[in-house]
């Protein structure tokens, strides 16, 4: 992979007719002491300038690839058949899985530094954050690509974003219900941003001595199949927003997930990233948390599949019920603290009502389809009748005519 990365600060640099490879090197040693800070382990004792190098090399390696999604592979000077520098290139797809990995991940100011070099522009913030967007378009769970979830394609996607994965995260997380609000709203937004991490993390006197009524908002949720023996329908809620699930009148909607190659990696790194960043906030591991006890087997994989709930491109429903039940593994995690917390209390709620349970019993058995409804229905009828008929005989017994 070396090999590539050299070829694409090449390609970088016979681009560029003002600075040269000096004038690189220079910019990402202004800003080596801050990039060294961005990580939690000690760094190993390298030579002179060689992090400042490896910063450089593989800064313009990402930098490539965000463009050529972009702007066009053929555009920067790659020929078409390239294995990794053209949108069909062979190793593409692997390249891409391997830079949504939070071990992989660079600071995202070094990579506006050197953007600005490269389109001699001093000042670049959040030029990078718009070109991630498209870049990791395939890894979409939903439908709709992330450049349009809020209707707003000239606001910069980045919110002090870390790094490539972080911008990914947040753009998964913003929502269309903002579009065309006015300035104050998005400051309001924003500080409810920042305020939402601190609500979770933080746990208050009283909630140290709830005892049970807190193990109950704990509970563990119900698997498909049982919530629905206890007569919950579940229903394909339409809407953009992957993790926005709802609970009302027995019915839980939960929008269109579609499962890939590359889902579990997503998942797993966006998982990670939460749990190293607590202040973050924990959306996406309370949803991933809530799918693995909603799907215990691939009974329950093909029933949601059956509802649109989810759509399987990755292989059989074993499968995709290993990847769920493999998510929530060694997550620490506070249930109590997540936004599927009073859902789940609700869901735990209708679900230990026994009319519910008997009720649905009734429906699966006697109501599934026409000719078990119209057995019902004669044998109702012929219960009618007998006790008409019994009627009759003990009443006219004791008044006869």
């Amino acid at each position: 992979m070396d090999h590539h990365k050299w070829r694409a600060l090449s390609h970088a640099l016979n681009r560029d007719k003002k600075h040269k490879f000096e004038d690189y090197l220079s910019a990402v040693k202004d800003i080596e002491a801050e990039a060294q800070h961005c990580y939690e382990e000690p760094l190993p004792k390298l030579k002179k300038n060689e992090f400042a190098k490896i910063m450089l090399l593989d800064g313009c390696f990402v930098i490539e690839l965000l463009r050529g999604a972009t702007e066009g592979f053929k555009e920067l000077g790659y020929l078409q058949d390239d294995p990794i520098f053209a949108c069909s290139g062979s190793l593409i797809h692997s390249v891409q899985r391997d830079m949504i990995k939070l071990e992989n991940q660079l600071p995202l100011f070094v990579l506006d530094k050197l953007l600005g070099l490269q389109l001699d522009e001093s000042e670049q913030k959040g030029g990078v954050a718009k070109l991630v967007t498209g870049f990791f378009k395939t890894l979409m769970p939903t439908n709709e690509p992330l450049t349009n979830r809020d209707g707003n394609q000239s606001e910069s996607p980045d919110h002090g974003s870390l790094h490539c994965l972080d911008v990914f995260r947040d753009s998964l997380l913003r929502t269309r219900w903002n579009k065309g609000r006015g300035f104050w709203f998005r400051v309001a937004n924003t500080w409810a941003k920042l305020v939402e991490p601190m609500l979770q993390s933080t746990m208050t006197f009283a909630e140290c001595f709830e005892g049970e009524q807190k193990f109950e908002r704990q509970q563990l949720i119900h698997c498909t199949t049982e919530l629905r023996d206890a007569g919950i329908d579940f229903k394909e809620r339409k809407t953009a927003c992957f993790w926005d699930i709802k609970f009302k009148k027995g019915t839980l909607e939960i929008p269109r997930l579609l499962i890939q190659d590359g889902t579990k990696s997503l998942l797993l790194n966006l998982i990670a990233f939460e749990q190293c960043h607590p202040n973050r906030g924990n959306k996406i591991t309370s949803y991933a948390v809530f799918m693995d006890n909603l799907i215990n087997s691939e009974q329950d994989v093909a029933y949601l599949q059956s509802c649109g709930i989810i759509k399987n491109w990755l292989g059989s429903d074993a499968e995709v019920a290993k990847l769920f039940n493999g998510l929530g593994q060694e997550v620490v995690f506070d249930r109590s603290h997540s936004y599927l917390s009073g859902l789940s209390k609700d869901l735990n709620h209708y679900y230990g009502r026994t009319w519910n349970t008997w009720r649905a019993s009734l429906k699966h058995k006697y109501f599934s389809n026409p000719w078990a409804f119209i057995s019902f229905l004669a044998a109702v009828v012929l219960l009618l009748l007998t006790l008409l008929q019994t009627f009759y005989g003990v009443y006219g017994y004791y008044k006869p005519r």
